[in-house]
């Protein structure tokens, strides 16, 4: 994984990150220095990291103080703490600065005057990119461990960045019998700070509160609209967007499957387009769902709604066109999203399948299928509704590169990517693939015709949420890194050093866990794939004994 070297324009060699430090100090006769060490968990932390809270400008004081006091790594100074025996301390100040573009900021170490530490100081733009900064900062300081007491005590490193995307999304499914707690949104926030990401998007098909409606999310543990105000103000003190992430069309069995809503059945998965009761009911849920958050946009799905139009629908008004259908029901949930003041985005894949009247993601995926001539013979498109292109299977970027220039044909100039952190159907994240996949869409994203200017990361839940979603984190670690560097590669050092400093674990550990669903291929080269990743591990938890249908 490592860069090719590219020359600035001083001729110096950054890292993938652009972080510029020593190399470590020499020896006693000037030679070359000692490799570095090799820590271990047993190290004790060599550098303290003392944040200026109450000199930071004030919209930063709040969230700072969720990072320096709620964090699970050990670098920081905590207020009232002390500084762990024997380490050196960095200071840490923020300022403000017109002069520094939105996404991007200015980090700069100095020797401390007299008998203080070394200063560093961070400059930028927006709060989000204050918080990535800080995050550089520790993996600074943990590099600096690793290459010696020098580093440590006059540590000599600028850090500046520039983010590719002006949105960063990251979605987490909570609608697979596990709704993620408050807290633990709360320790995923702050990793999502540190990590640069400007949207949270926490997927809730029926797993939030709305009044008056016992059945929606009946025993699935909804989130209330304190909780998801609590969630947004602590998410707003970070720089991070919360905006919600529901369904309006399809994915609405756990809701339909009540008597309740019996007469706003299409299907058993589908809500019933057309019906102005349903549109009442769609109105009122759009309503909670974006009430407790300060975002006016929301994300209103419509992915996989297959069977639209071929249930009770078809009862009641007749067999009609399937891509009708959805582009009226669009229009009309368009119009509820534009009086409460909101700017919806959709999951772009039915397009494309009722296009090519085929269900299977091949339709959604096939490089010949191309919608816009299906469009074109019905209304179209709301010209402000935002499509979510979502790939998480391919490796090639060029795929990737022309499915995103079909959705400007269906007239959606600034389409958004989605990749995928492999969480679903299966117990730990598959770290590799996720590598793998994210790397192609985010090369396409990045550059060329394919250039998009938000980029989403996804952790869905598939069959019950049985994975940690934490394993994730260096997914989302990864994406954040190729987010902030115009480099198609991030070096494995960077990424080691990045993961223990912000994290707060060890990447190989998470690496190794991956090996669960590691199966060997047998007359298949390595880098071969016949078939997605495996979750071997699932089946063999969950063989019956009495079968043993995965027994030799």
């Amino acid at each position: 994984m490592e860069p090719e070297a590219m020359e600035d324009g001083d001729g110096s060699v950054p890292s993938p990150m652009h972080i510029s430090t020593p190399t470590g100090p020499a020896n006693a006769d000037g030679g070359a220095a000692s490799a570095p060490r090799v820590l271990t968990d047993a190290d004790p932390i060599a550098v303290n990291i003392a944040v200026d809270i109450d000199g930071a400008p004030a919209h930063l004081q709040q969230g700072l103080r969720q990072i320096v006091e709620g964090h699970n790594v050990a670098y920081f100074v905590r207020p009232g703490g002390a500084v762990a025996a024997g380490a050196y301390v960095w200071r840490v100040q923020f300022a403000r600065s017109d002069d520094v573009a939105a996404g991007t900021f200015d980090v700069r170490s100095a020797a401390g005057g007299g008998q203080q530490p070394p200063l560093v100081t961070v400059r930028y733009s927006r709060t989000i990119d204050a918080f990535r900064a800080l995050g550089q900062v520790l993996t600074a300081a943990r590099a600096a461990e690793l290459t010696g007491d020098q580093a440590l005590r006059a540590p000599e490193f600028t850090i500046s960045e520039q983010a590719q995307f002006e949105t960063l999304a990251l979605m987490i499914d909570c609608s697979r019998n596990g709704v993620l707690g408050v807290k633990n949104v709360y320790a995923m926030l702050r990793n999502m700070a540190l990590m640069g990401y400007t949207m949270l998007q926490l997927y809730t098909e029926d797993t939030y509160r709305v009044a008056g409606e016992p059945f929606f999310g009946y025993l699935r543990g909804g989130y209330s609209q304190d909780e998801l105000r609590a969630i947004d103000d602590y998410a707003f003190a970070l720089g991070v967007e919360v905006v919600a992430c529901i369904q309006t069309l399809g994915h609405l069995g756990q809701m339909l499957q009540w008597p309740r809503y019996a007469g706003l059945r299409d299907t058993n998965e589908v809500i019933l387009s057309r019906l102005p009761e349903t549109y009442a009911f769609l109105e009122k849920l759009i309503a909670t769902a974006s009430a407790p958050l300060r975002s006016r946009r929301i994300h209103i799905g419509m992915d996989e709604a297959y069977g639209v139009g071929e249930g009770r629908f078809r009862t009641l008004f007749g067999a009609q066109e399937g891509t009708a259908i959805f582009v009226e029901h669009l229009g009309r949930v368009h119009e509820i999203c534009r009086r409460h003041g909101l700017r919806p985005m959709i999951w772009s894949d039915m397009l494309f399948c009722l296009a090519a009247k085929n269900n299977a993601l091949y339709a959604y995926y096939d490089q010949t299928n191309n919608p816009a001539e299906a469009l074109r013979k019905v209304e179209g498109i709301p010209p402000d509704m935002d499509l979510v292109f979502w790939d998480y299977y391919h490796t090639l970027p060029e795929i990737y590169a022309r499915k995103i220039q079909q959705h400007r044909e269906l007239g959606c100039e600034s389409p958004w990517m989605a990749g995928g952190a492999w969480t679903w159907s299966r117990l730990w994240c598959y770290l590799p693939f996720s590598f793998e996949t994210n790397r192609a869409s985010l090369t396409a994203a990045k550059s060329g015709a394919g250039r998009v200017t938000s980029y989403m990361l996804t952790i869905w839940g598939d069959e019950g949420n049985e994975c940690d979603f934490f394993s994730a984190l260096p997914a989302m670690l990864y994406v954040a890194n190729q987010a902030h560097t115009e480099m198609a590669e991030i070096s494995a050092d960077f990424m080691e050093n990045s993961f223990a400093a912000i994290c707060g674990g060890s990447l190989g550990d998470w690496m190794f866990a991956s090996g669960l669903d590691e199966i060997p291929q047998p007359g298949q080269a390595a880098d071969m794939r016949a078939q997605l990743p495996s979750n071997m591990s699932k089946w063999l938890l969950w063989e019956d004994p009495m079968l043993s249908f995965m027994s030799p």
